[in-house]
Formats: C-alpha cells, sequence, structure tokens
C-alpha cells in the first residue's frame, strides 16, 4: 500500500489516538493502526486504518503469530477512505472483514460526511454527518467516538 497523503493522515491518527486512549483506560484488547496486516480466515490479507481484537483473542495466539500478521479477523475495524479510494472497493473491504469474523466496522466518507456502520448479517447503517458514534457491544465501557468527517 503507498503513503496517504496529509489530509488522509490526520484524521487516521485521530481515530487511532481516540481508540488507543479508550483501550488504555480499559484495558480490553489490543488496538493496530493501519501497518498490521491481518491473515483473515479466509486467506485474504488486510490492514484496516484502525483496528482491535479483545485481549481473549489476542491472548490465544503464540508469540510466533502476534510477531507475524496476526492470523485472525480484527473484532472491531475501521476504514478511512482517501481520494485514491472507491467507495465500492472500500465496501467490498468492510464486507470481507464481517465475513470473516468482525464485529463492528466503521467506513468513514469525509468526502460524503458519512460513517457506514457494518454489523455481522445485518443490513449497513448509514449515519448523515453523525457528531459521535457509540462502539456498541463491542466496544463497551463508554467508547464514544466522534469520527472526523470535516
Amino acid at each position: 500500500m503507498s503513503p496517504i497523503g496529509g489530509n488522509t493522515s490526520k484524521p487516521n491518527i485521530k481515530i487511532n489516538t481516540q481508540l488507543d486512549i479508550w483501550n488504555s483506560e480499559n484495558n480490553l484488547g489490543e488496538v493496530f493502526d493501519s501497518n498490521c496486516g491481518f491473515l483473515l480466515p479466509n486467506g485474504s490479507q488486510r490492514a484496516p486504518d484502525a483496528s482491535w481484537v479483545s485481549r481473549q483473542r489476542w491472548d490465544n495466539l503464540t508469540l510466533e503469530e502476534q510477531d507475524k500478521f496476526p492470523p485472525l479477523c480484527p473484532d472491531f475495524v475501521v476504514e478511512l477512505m482517501s481520494p485514491s479510494d472507491t467507495l465500492e472497493k472500500t465496501r467490498a473491504k468492510m464486507r470481507d472483514y464481517m465475513e470473516n469474523g468482525a464485529k463492528l466496522g466503521w467506513l468513514i466518507n469525509r468526502k460524503k460526511r458519512q460513517l457506514e456502520i457494518y454489523r455481522p448479517q445485518q443490513d449497513v447503517e448509514i449515519l448523515e454527518n453523525p457528531r459521535t458514534v457509540s462502539g456498541e457491544n463491542i466496544l463497551p465501557k463508554n467508547c464514544g467516538y466522534a469520527p472526523p468527517l470535516g
């Protein structure tokens, strides 16, 4: 994957920072940025812009598995569309995550000021210009998040 531009990098770091602060306060799992690739159950390799894996699932991996592309799909994934991304391609990534075990996913479309929420075996929910979004029961204990849509 090529490096991203500044106007995509800035909101990406905000996503990861908010997720990491929440996780540091609750210690319920591990947070990963876009540099971490995951080997999904279907054999595809994905590197979400931000992701989280529950403590139990992470600790069940061997140290060798943790050092490489972890062989699992994160519980929570975020994809932030950059100017070079197409909506169709990014939605396909989100479907891939859901089909491989993700429990919650957010597709952030800054250009349209939309956030798409993905849940297993449910229709996608599209929020128009949301001020905050909940981590639901996947990221419990008040993980309220302000998506960078501007």
